[in-house]
C-alpha cells in the first residue's frame, strides 16, 4: 500500500534517541536559510530508532539523524538522513513535509531489557546497528514539542511535532558503517540516551516559513 494519510499524522510507538556532539565541518548540507547551532567547533545531532506501532495512522520502523539548527532566533530540527520500511511513510514524508526518507530493512531482536537494531539498504548494505538497554523509567507522562524544518518544492517549510510519552533513560551503543551514509557521525561524542515509551505523536500540519 503506497497511499499515505493526509496531515496531521497521529502516530504511536517507541522511540530510542541518542544526542551527540559532532564535528560541525562533517555535517551534511542543511536547507537554505538554516544554520547549525554550534558549540565551539561541534554541533548537536540526534540519532534515533523508532517503532511506530499499530494504533496510529501508519505502522513502520525508522532510523533517522537530525541536526539542531537555527532560523533567525528560533531553534529547529532538520532531518538530514532517514530510512523507513514503509512505502506509504516514504511518500508521505517526502511529499507532505520534505523529509528525505529512503527505504531500508530493519531487524530488531529483544533480549531481556535490551533491544538490538540493524538497518540495511534494500541491496543489503549496512547503514547502522545499535543496542538499547532500558533503565528505570521516570514516573508520569511528559509532553514534548519541536519544529522540523525542511526544504519542499524549493521552499522552507516548518512542521510542528507534539508528543506525550513516558521517559526512560537508556544505555545505547551505535555502530555506523565506515563510508556509509551515516559515516559522518563516526567518532562523535555521545552525550545522552533515552527512550520515549508509548508515545503519542502528532505530526503537522506544515506551514511555509
Amino acid at each position: 500500500m503506497n497511499a499515505y494519510p493526509p496531515e496531521p499524522w497521529l502516530l504511536r510507538g517507541q522511540l530510542h534517541v541518542t544526542v551527540w556532539r559532532v564535528d560541525a565541518a562533517a555535517l551534511p548540507a542543511l536547507p537554505a536559510r538554516l544554520r547549525p547551532i554550534r558549540l565551539g567547533a561541534t554541533a548537536l545531532v540526534a540519532t534515533a530508532w523508532v517503532h511506530y506501532e499499530p494504533g496510529g495512522v501508519l505502522a513502520y520502523r525508522e532510523l533517522l539523524a537530525a541536526v539542531l539548527a537555527q532560523h533567525g532566533r528560533w531553534p529547529l530540527v532538520s532531518i538530514t538522513d532517514i530510512w523507513v520500511d514503509s512505502e506509504a511513510s516514504l511518500r508521505g514524508g517526502r511529499e507532505l513535509w520534505g523529509i528525505p526518507k529512503d527505504l531500508a530493512d530493519f531487524d530488531v531482536e529483544h533480549a531481556g531489557p535490551s533491544q538490538h537494531w540493524t538497518a540495511t539498504t534494500s541491496d543489503g548494505a549496512a547503514i547502522a546497528r545499535g543496542t538499547v538497554t532500558a533503565r528505570t523509567a521516570l514516573p508520569g507522562r511528559w509532553p514534548a514539542g519541536y519544529t522540523v524544518a525542511q526544504q519542499l518544492a524549493g521552499q522552507l517549510v516548518l512542521t510542528p511535532m507534539r508528543s506525550r510519552s513516558a521517559l526512560q533513560p537508556t544505555r545505547s551503543t551505535w555502530e555506523f558503517t565506515s563510508g556509509g551514509p551515516l559515516g559522518w557521525i563516526r567518532g562523535a561524542h555521545p552525550l545522552r540516551s533515552g527512550s520515549l515509551r508509548d508515545f503519542e505523536l502528532r505530526v503537522g500540519p506544515r506551514r511555509p516559513c
